[in-house]
């Protein structure tokens, strides 16, 4: 019996580092963390109790989700896996629990809480997490959790499930819906849904609302889940695109009239 968390990333150094610690903080510790750097090099990292591998994985996709998780699971020695995604910081018994938990034939997924700007400010901020935070609006409060709900965030499975599955779908390129098409997949497979409290702080950073940054990928990605399941992921994104009179979007059409300009990527910024 072994565990791996696995984290794959993109810039955000000091928030690798913040995962790196918490996790050296938790109760039990994991038999390993692998790290996925996504079209960048390898980094000098901390010290750990634990062995940490890193990889530096090239790939076409500027932002490669689907394929960088595959490849950290592909080079997991553990037959337990939890997947963190690097803005999160474990709480201290986020390992434990999941340990306790895992279930074969189930995805168990932990619970997220954002913290708000600033959260870093203090010298003792480590320790004030759960009052520097807030539950995920979405989730927070259910005791039973669809799959059209997962999120990659912060979960976990036996590594045999993970490959029943047969991983995320690489014809998701970049940002969007990997993850529900991860699930569906899931529920064919008869693989169910398990919601724990190990409870990832996420940390925080700026976004778009809608993420315009990522309009491409998005509506690229939606029409690959729509021919694949008959329905379409993001509604609320792509309805966002419709207001903006970037897309047109009915029933089984969705085509592009122009891309958002600067200007409007930048109005969706929330600081």
């Amino acid at each position: 019996m072994s565990i791996s968390v696995l984290t794959i990333v993109k810039g955000r150094a000091g928030a690798l580092n913040n995962l790196i610690k918490a996790l050296a903080a938790n109760t039990i510790l994991p038999d390993e963390l692998v790290v996925v750097f996504m079209n960048e090099p390898e980094r000098n990292l901390p010290d750990t109790p634990f062995i940490i591998k890193q990889f530096s994985f090239s790939h076409r996709e500027d932002l490669p989700l689907a394929a960088a998780r595959n490849f950290a699971a592909k080079n997991a020695a553990g037959d337990r896996l939890i997947f963190l995604d690097v803005d999160c910081i474990p709480s201290s018994l986020l390992v434990e629990t999941y340990l306790n938990n895992f279930q074969v034939g189930f995805l168990v997924n932990g619970e997220v809480r954002y913290l708000q700007i600033g959260f870093d400010r203090h010298a003792d901020w480590f320790s004030e997490l759960e009052a520097s935070s807030e539950p995920d609006p979405i989730r927070f409060g259910m005791t039973t959790l669809p799959h059209e709900l997962f999120w990659s965030l912060n979960f976990g499975c036996f590594a045999e499930d993970y490959r029943k599955i047969e991983g995320f779908d690489e014809m998701f390129a970049g940002y969007g819906a990997e993850d529900t098409d991860f699930a569906f997949t899931a529920r064919e497979q008869a693989v169910g849904m398990k919601l724990i409290a190990a409870v990832a702080y996420h940390q925080y950073h700026e976004q778009y609302k809608p993420p315009l940054n990522h309009f491409d990928d998005i509506v690229r990605n939606a029409k690959v889940f729509f021919k694949k399941w008959k329905k379409w992921p993001m509604e609320g994104w792509l309805k966002s695109f419709v207001n903006l009179g970037l897309i047109t979007w009915d029933n089984d059409q969705l085509r592009i009239l122009r891309k958002p300009n600067q200007q409007e990527i930048l109005k969706a910024r929330k600081v």
